[in-house]
Formats: C-alpha cells, structure tokens, sequence
C-alpha cells in the first residue's frame, strides 16, 4: 500500500527532522483510531487519552518496544532521528526521551512516505500488544 497522495519523494535525502514532521502526524493517527475502536468515548476524553500516548515519554518507551524488531534499514532511520541536534526540546520530558520521540516519529515518517503502511500497521500492533496504549 502506498501514502495517501501516491506522491513520490527521494526521502533518503530529507532530513531526519522532515521525517518525524510527517511521523508525528502518522504516529497521532494511528493513536487516534486505536483509541476510537475501544469505545464511544466523547470527543473531550479521547483527547485526554491521546495527550497520555502521543507525548516525548510515551513515544520513547514505544520505540524501546520496537528497536529489536527493526531491520538494520529501519534501525538507521531511527538513530538518524534520535541522533539529531535540536534546538528545542519538550519542558515536559527529559531530552533523552525527546531524542528517542523524535527517533520514533522519523521512523514512522520514513515509512510513511515510502509507501510502507504494511510495516507501519505491524509496528504499531507490537506497541499496542506489549504496552498499555
């Protein structure tokens, strides 16, 4: 399965930070409809759970669940992500987990506008099978 817009891009050569503007939204997706499926929630209590799983510690403990289960391909995505220098950083959570986030959602990203939905879905199952998202 292919992205959305079926656009091709060279994202071997977009920066790790374009990737994970993209995951981010891919990653709050995917959250999104997890939490849709468990009940008819209102809209204000679905936003509150979503805050809980789609923040810097959350995703950082959702790639640990993850980094075993990487290709050496994926891996290098996600140290590209975690590894890069930002000038900013979340005053809710430690820059360790802001690394190890941005990490995560370069790798969603990069799957993202590969056309790697497949990967993407079996990825997030693993999160949500060994966390309580």
């Amino acid at each position: 399965m292919s992205n959305l817009l079926d656009i091709n891009s060279d994202i071997h050569s977009l920066s790790p930070l374009t990737l994970a503007f993209v995951g981010d939204s891919v990653y709050d997706l995917l959250v999104r409809q997890h939490l849709v499926t468990l009940a008819n929630y209102p809209v204000k209590e679905l936003n509150k759970m979503k805050v809980t799983l789609v923040n810097c510690k959350s995703q950082a403990d959702s790639a640990k669940l993850i980094l075993d289960s990487l290709t050496s391909d994926e891996l290098d995505v996600y140290k590209r992500g975690r590894n890069v220098k930002v000038n900013t950083a979340s005053k809710h959570s430690s820059i360790a987990d802001y690394h190890s986030a941005t990490g995560l959602e370069a790798l969603f990203g990069y799957l993202y506008l590969s056309g790697n939905t497949d990967r993407i879905k079996e990825l997030f199952l693993l999160i949500l099978k060994n966390s309580e998202v």
